[in-house]
């Protein structure tokens, strides 16, 4: 008989019972953060309209969108008359969480509060070509507000994104920097310097590069692209002038920017943001990055990345977009968001060993079988216990003691229970520390609260 090839397709992952527990515990406390914000969580279906995705993602976007066909008769006609791929089509996949934000505001406007605070985790699905750290299926965890221009907002956001990584372990030796910008500020930059309007973009994009490649490498870049090589000279030596503290940054760009309008505006958000910041877990990580540049597509206001050191990508990002959440609706609506690199969190928490010992899930405690006769007390023990709150697995051959105590130690389980005749006969239930190989005898009734006081 062929062996069938059992390996997920390329680009998805299997998780394993440690992996899901593990997925499970940053989702918790994700999501006990964002509630204690006040966001409420929403969920939209993994397949939306082909209209509703297709121009909003740009052409690679609409290129990595996993296309649903047609069904039935619709398929057979289609490939009667349009066998093209837009044509046996009518559905994808969701590629973000934000257009599907973008539709449920439109289509549930006047059922929604005025400041709609939402948080979404869920997967999301893009036709990438698979590669190291690359998946075809992964989680995103977004949190936004919508209706308010408000730079409160963007203090909230920053902080809910802030607290999260803090309760995660991300402190002392494993802390993180929150970098912020804002887009005014870089157009402004950009003024100052010389670049014409119509390379704004590009040399944005270069100088977005600065932590990958130095200033020289951002140098060459921009000359590649035709910046000219005074503007380039003039945009190298104000990036290399950058203060490093947070207050005589802002005051620095003041200076600089006072005569552009959007670098004037960014510089009074940022300092706003800062002020409504130093309130809350943010304010201690924040470093204003006058060159920080994620997203020019669609952020129109502040933009944020979370980065840890010794990792060379962020672990969170995020801003303002005004324009974006009313593309369904044809109407400009303010809107802000941070969205938590959910794989990367969990890759540098592996690798750097911060998950605890134990995780919500996990069974706390192996009731063990001795002989078929002993079979019925063994089963009452174990309901007696879940009864109890605890998670008890039952071993459920009448194996030796050793590979029992063995299967339990391959579990993560500490404790084992034993119930031999001898244990019945002086109705005692003996619990056996498979860490110290210490074990004592307790009464049947005292075993859930001995039991709770350790696990």
């Amino acid at each position: 008989m062929a062996k069938t090839n059992t390996a997920p397709l390329s680009g998805m992952r299997d998780f394993l019972p440690i992996d899901v527990l593990r997925r499970n515990y940053v989702i918790d406390v994700i999501e006990r953060v964002f509630q204690a914000y006040g966001f409420e969580p929403l969920e939209t279906p993994t397949m939306e309209r082909l209209s509703t995705l297709l121009g909003k993602y740009g052409e690679e976007g609409d290129q990595l969108l996993f296309r649903v066909l047609k069904r039935g008769e619709k398929l057979a006609e289609a490939l009667r008359e349009e066998p093209s791929e837009n044509g046996v089509s009518d559905a994808g996949m969701r590629y973000d969480l934000t257009v599907p934000l973008a539709r449920v505001v439109a289509e549930y406007r006047s059922k929604l509060p005025r400041y709609f605070k939402r948080y979404q985790i869920q997967p999301v699905y893009r036709a990438d070509r698979p590669a190291k750290g690359r998946f075809r299926e992964f989680v995103q965890c977004d949190v936004d507000v919508v209706g308010s221009a408000s730079q409160m907002v963007d203090a909230e956001v920053l902080a809910a994104g802030a607290q999260v990584l803090q309760q995660l372990g991300f402190q002392g030796e494993n802390t993180f920097t929150l970098h912020i910008n804002h887009r005014g500020v870089l157009r402004g930059l950009m003024e100052t310097a010389g670049v014409p309007a119509e390379q704004e973009s590009e040399a944005m994009v270069a100088i977005d590069k600065l932590d990958k490649i130095g200033l020289d490498g951002v140098r060459q870049e921009l000359a590649a692209r035709g910046v000219a090589a005074e503007v380039v000279q003039r945009l190298l030596q104000t990036m290399a002038a950058v203060p490093d503290e947070i207050v005589a940054v802002i005051n620095w760009l003041a200076d600089l920017l006072e005569d552009s309008e959007p670098g004037s505006r960014g510089v009074a958000e940022l300092k706003e943001i800062v002020r409504y910041s130093a309130y809350g877990p943010a304010g201690g990580h924040l470093k204003i990055d006058p060159y920080l540049a994620r997203g020019l597509s669609y952020y129109t206001g502040m933009i944020a990345e979370a980065h840890v050191a010794g990792f060379a990508s962020s672990l969170a990002g995020g801003g303002r977009y005004d324009d974006l959440v009313g593309m369904f609706s044809g109407q400009r609506i303010p809107a802000c968001g941070f969205s938590l690199g959910f794989d990367r969190i969990l890759y540098v928490m592996e690798e750097r060993n911060m998950f605890p010992a134990r995780l919500a899930g996990q069974p706390q405690v192996l009731v063990t079988q001795y002989d078929e006769s002993t079979a019925g007390a063994s089963l009452q023990l174990a309901q007696q216990l879940r009864a109890a709150g605890l998670r008890v697995d039952l071993y459920p051959d009448t194996d030796r003691y050793g590979r029992q105590f063995k299967y339990a130690e391959e579990r993560g389980i500490r404790y084992a229970l034993l119930l031999s005749p001898r244990e019945i006969e002086a109705d005692v239930v003996a619990l056996k520390d498979l860490e110290t190989g210490e074990q004592v005898d307790v009464a049947p009734a005292d075993v859930g609260g001995w039991l709770r006081q350790r696990v």
